[in-house]
């Protein structure tokens, strides 16, 4: 497991909820537990929007949400956007 942080960036209507446009947080977790913290963390404003928002994990789709995110990684958190 590599030690070095996750960077978390949020976008649009979770940057909102969050409070911030970035934090840092330690490594060695799933996308699905991450997300339990951050919810955990900010409150019911940014867990729904966690519940239906996608994530990049260093700028790919994530699609495994169960696995292990690389030291170091960033992840953004993108809310479902309106308009075109």
């Amino acid at each position: 497991m590599d030690p070095t942080p996750l960077t978390i960036r949020y976008f649009a209507g979770a940057r909102a909820a969050a409070g911030r446009s970035e934090e840092v947080t330690a490594a060695g977790r799933s996308l699905d537990e991450l997300t339990v913290e951050l919810a955990q963390r900010h409150g019911d404003r940014l867990a729904s929007v966690l519940r239906v928002a996608s994530f990049l994990v260093n700028g790919i789709t994530c699609h495994d949400r169960q696995a292990p995110l690389p030291g170091g990684a960033t992840i953004d958190v993108l809310p479902p956007f309106a308009g075109g």
